[in-house]
């Protein structure tokens, strides 16, 4: 007879305990056992049980969980249930999922395994489990020509596991109810008074905003804030070091001296470009039967000695042929044209940062790397465990995006330029140019030429942060693959970077993603490419919504003007009547700060709760990465006390461990 301790924990959010009976078994590996007990778990407790097993049950290898119902089935959320038998020898059974109808549950015990490893009843675990998820999670195309995403037209079609728990629900509804009545509130404010000059922006810019949002309402207009938007600002995703001069500016007569001048930056090494080309072509909005514009403007900046990025020259517009020479705005111009063309580009950046660096960038590619990891990695699998912390909410977050935000008469037809089909154009393009050194920060900023840049500091963050995921993501993997070969007989990991490339990103190996792994050095780089865009790229691009675009001029989601064509007679009322108007602007603010603003229920990145690896070795791993993160943050915080313009996007408690938002 041996006697067992079985601990039992039930999730600690809204609904996760259940009125509904709970029977289980133990299973060892010579047979296996009911307990005599009957569970009715409660929220957020822990409940611990001790029982007489009459047989040797062996090394313990599962746990089965059965929830019976008879009037009303009540979802019951497991978060892990630990044994420890006779002679004191423990084992977890991570489960972290909610148990509905009265199916029975297998958790097998949450030692890490590769496919082949350990007895066969695991093999056999294993191989239910991923048929029973390739039914649950399965692939769909929201728009031809765009990276693929889970099947499910609403959020109540996804699997239960990938929705909101309740308390992230509720935050997630009335806080967005709360911004859409302060944002009546603000319109209706407006009515009655003036929209003629830009310090009427001030009428509606009160209310939930960010200090630093604050600090760009005073200097907006300053060429000095403007350059430094395009390092350290909400789309740090553009710029690069000039090695030419670019074919499409057209330099205009009786601008010799500003051609001397680029030229001079340019051997310097210190001449940087900005190109909204992608932008060119994309046909604008119609909003309320208003027509709405787009450009796609060159900026030329240079690197002064002291650091700042400062611009020389703007092109709204690209040159076509048979027309005359394009515009070129300088900071020599008159104020009012110059800060309109200013605005163009700020305007034009909002749509690039939206659409290119956070939508795709990081929610689609998120996407496609959860859905393929619950159809290709069993829960035994170690890069499963390694990820999944990592995938949390974000296929809800996704679905609520296209139901709300880019679906037709979502909030971009609504407000955004590129709205109205143009979005999706643009991410066709965009998909074009996204290659997987373009997620890969040392890569990225090497092939932008931005790595050794003053004032760089979304660059010098992010390789930090780079180095320290890969080194957590290297100490884990090689817990497991002791070899390349290892590496390369995996069938689940080879199934699992497959269905990444050519499943879910649409044959994207012409773009240099991996169709399979050869070595250890390689699979270890795309695991940290996949954890960065999960965490660090997400709030490096998500946050500074918040900051930059609470001032609606600073970034305005749309222009009801064309471009201008010359710099003469640029007026007050032509920057206002290019603005978006009160209804426009109030929609803005709304929006960014509900998406831009950090989580109430926000796990900072490496700090999640759960218990996915049970052996000692993979605790002490994610404990190292822990402590890594925590030395970084001490960096980060002291260089930031330094600076007028702190950039907090990169401090590791201010990453969040998935994309939820």
């Amino acid at each position: 007879m041996g006697r067992y301790r079985v601990r039992v924990v039930t999730g600690a959010w809204l609904f996760s305990g259940s009125l509904n009976r709970v029977a289980l078994w133990l299973v060892g590996a010579h047979r296996e056992a009911k307990l005599e007990l009957q569970l009715r778990p409660a929220r957020g407790k822990e409940e611990e049980f001790h029982v007489e097993v009459p047989e040797d049950l062996g090394p313990l290898q599962f746990v089965k969980l059965r929830k019976r119902h008879t009037v009303v089935d009540d979802s019951w959320f497991c978060s892990l249930i630990a044994v420890e038998g006779p002679g004191g020898a423990g084992a977890e059974f991570p489960c972290y999922r909610w148990l509905q109808g009265d199916a029975v549950l297998s958790l097998p015990e949450g030692t890490a395994r590769l496919a082949g490893d350990g007895a066969a009843a695991f093999q056999e675990h294993r191989d239910r489990e991923l048929k029973e998820r390739r039914q649950a999670y399965c692939w769909a195309t929201w728009k031809e020509g765009l990276p693929r995403t889970i099947a499910a037209d609403c959020k109540e079609d996804l699997p239960p596991n990938m929705r909101f728990h309740e308390e992230k629900r509720l935050d997630f509804e009335w806080t967005l109810k709360a911004g859409v009545l302060e944002m009546g509130l603000k319109r209706v404010y407006t009515l009655l008074r003036s929209w003629n000059c830009l310090e009427d922006f001030d009428q509606i810019f009160w209310g939930r905003r960010s200090a630093l949002a604050e600090k760009v309402h005073q200097r907006w207009q300053e060429d000095e804030l403007f350059g430094y938007q395009f390092l350290n600002g909400a789309n740090p995703m553009l710029l690069r070091r000039a090695t030419s001069l670019p074919a499409r500016l057209v330099l205009p007569p009786g601008t010799g001296e500003l051609q001397a001048q680029l030229e001079k930056e340019l051997q310097n090494g210190s001449l940087f470009e900005a190109d909204f080309i992608l932008l060119d072509g994309i046909p604008a909005n119609m909003i309320g039967g208003e027509q709405q514009f787009l450009a796609a403007p060159l900026v030329m900046l240079r690197l002064d000695p002291t650091g700042k990025l400062l611009p020389m020259a703007i092109q709204i517009q690209p040159p076509r042929p048979g027309c005359p020479a394009p515009a070129l705005f300088l900071p020599s111009d008159p104020p009012l044209a110059w800060l309109l063309a200013k605005i163009w580009v700020r305007s034009s950046d909002f749509q690039l940062q939206e659409l290119q660096f956070h939508l795709l960038h990081t929610h689609l590619v998120a996407e496609v790397i959860a859905v393929a990891t619950m159809r290709c990695l069993p829960g035994l699998h170690p890069v499963f465990k390694l990820l999944v912390p990592h995938i949390r909410y974000t296929m809800e977050i996704n679905t609520r995006s296209r139901t709300q935000l880019i679906s037709d008469g979502g909030i971009f037809d609504q407000v955004v330029s590129t709205g109205g089909g143009g979005h999706v154009q643009l991410l066709r393009r965009a998909v074009a140019q996204l290659t997987y050194r373009a997620l890969c920060p040392p890569d990225d900023l090497a092939d932008r030429g931005l790595l050794s840049v003053p004032g760089a500091l979304y660059a010098r963050d992010a390789l930090q942060l780079w180095e320290v995921t890969a080194r957590y993501v290297k100490e884990m993997a090689h817990l497991f693959y002791q070899s390349d070969a290892v590496v390369q007989e995996d069938p689940e990991l080879q199934a699992w970077c497959q269905e990444i490339t050519e499943v879910g990103l649409c044959h994207a190996q012409d773009r240099g993603f991996p169709v399979s792994f050869q070595s250890r050095a390689q699979l270890c780089h795309f695991l940290t490419m996949c954890v960065f865009t999960c965490t660090s790229q997400h709030a490096a691009i998500n946050q500074g919504q918040l900051d930059w675009y609470g001032w609606v001029p600073n970034a305005p989601c749309t222009m009801r003007m064309p471009p201008p064509t010359s710099k003469d007679g640029v007026t007050m009322e032509t920057v206002m009547g290019s603005l978006p108007d009160a209804q426009k602007a109030c929609l803005q603010m709304t929006i960014t700060w509900h998406l831009g603003r950090l989580q109430p229920d926000m796990v900072p990145l490496g700090h999640h709760k759960e218990k996915y690896f049970s052996d000692p070795r993979s605790k002490a791993v994610l404990s190292q990465f822990q402590a890594d993160l925590g030395n970084l943050e001490k960096e980060i915080t002291a260089r930031n006390a330094q600076l007028e313009l702190p950039y907090e996007y990169l401090k590791p408690s201010r990453v969040e461990n998935s994309i939820t938002i």
